[in-house]
């Protein structure tokens, strides 16, 4: 598995403006006992992770992990709970595939209060994960980005980045605002996140230079050898701070792009 565990935040950090980052979207409780008797067993144990996930203190949590995964998870999960308090999880499970594991959409939002500013959370994962004996054995991390802000209203954007690339390959970072600022400016900055940084939830010092009222536009390098990129960028617009992290896949096969 290329990541180490169930969604987690990172957070990026430009000089003197504090901000956190990871993770998408909304939150509703798994719905019924109905749909649960069509699922599969796979897609229950899922439906009982998001309810575990959703539950004060994951209450049972446990009980669906494997060994190993709990040892993994346990810390992570935890210094999520403790920045995103009121965080909402959703997940949704697709059909086995052919290599046996479990195709799995995870969203999650919430919010958190930092020096005296409130930020907003959103992040989505594609996962496919791997079950043996009942329990969440291993998962693969497919896809993640994360979006956060200090607005009090919301600033939307798009993210323009690819999931995956080819080795040694030229390839954009874009955040582009839905509402451009025209001839006014943001300050922006992008650095790439190191594994122990992303394993461990440390903040990067991003270094921030004017940028135009459209967003953050950047052309990077992919590595040589296949792997993971992952990217903190951060915007300083008029009306708040936006932070995004990416993840991006290095591959050396045309087909796994």
């Amino acid at each position: 598995m290329a990541s180490a565990g169930l969604p987690v935040p990172l957070r990026a950090r430009a000089a003197a403006v504090p901000v956190a980052a990871q993770l998408d979207a909304a939150g509703q409780h798994t719905s019924a006992q109905a749909s649960l008797k069509q699922a599969t067993p796979e897609q229950a144990l899922v439906a009982r992770l998001e309810q575990a996930l959703n539950a004060p203190n994951q209450k049972g949590l446990e009980a669906l992990l494997a060994p190993e995964q709990r040892e993994q998870l346990g810390p992570r999960l935890r210094r999520f709970a403790q920045r995103f308090i009121n965080a909402r999880w959703r997940l949704n499970a697709g059909a086995p595939l052919a290599d046996g594991s479990l195709p799995v959409a995870v969203s999650v939002s919430g919010s958190t209060l930092s020096n005296g500013l409130q930020y907003s959370m959103q992040a989505s994962q594609q996962l496919r994960l791997r079950v043996s004996d009942g329990l969440i054995s291993g998962q693969e991390l497919v896809q993640d980005q994360s979006v956060l802000t200090s607005a009090r209203e919301p600033l939307p954007v798009t993210l323009v980045i690819p999931d995956a690339v080819l080795t040694g390959s030229r390839y954009d970072v874009d955040v582009v605002l839905d509402e451009p600022l025209g001839q006014a400016l943001v300050a922006g900055g992008l650095a790439a996140l190191t594994a122990r940084q992303v394993r461990e939830q440390q903040s990067p010092t991003i270094q921030l230079e004017p940028m135009g009222g459209g967003g953050l536009f950047k052309s990077v390098q992919a590595p040589f050898q296949p792997g993971v990129q992952t990217w903190a960028a951060m915007l300083v617009h008029p009306d708040g701070v936006i932070t995004v992290t990416k993840r991006v896949r290095v591959v050396n096969d045309r087909s796994e792009l």
